[in-house]
């Protein structure tokens, strides 16, 4: 597992605590619109549709060429994946468990 690199702040922890609030989809929805660009969603959907690939065992080359971005930033989620902070994991597995 990674370090924190002293990334979180007491207002980090204040943003996660809001996200904890919400309840449904829509609630997500609305909030995440509101916080996010456009743009910094679209990111987020791609990197967690690579996270989900890279868990049912495709290859770097098949994820790039699905989602038309390249092998490097497949690589980078890949990397996160497996040597992050266990987030894509925890989600992942918990998902599986629904």
């Amino acid at each position: 597992m990674v370090q924190d690199y002293r990334w979180t702040s007491p207002k980090t922890t204040e943003l996660f605590k809001a996200i904890l609030t919400l309840k449904t989809v829509k609630e997500c929805e609305r909030f995440f619109r509101d916080l996010l660009t456009l743009e910094e969603i679209r990111e987020f959907v791609v990197r967690w549709q690579m996270a989900q690939m890279l868990d049912k065992g495709m290859s770097y080359r098949e994820i790039a060429e699905k989602i038309k971005t390249s092998t490097t930033t497949v690589a980078r989620v890949a990397h996160w994946l497996h040597y992050g902070m266990g987030g894509y994991r925890l989600v992942l597995d918990r998902l599986k468990k629904k």
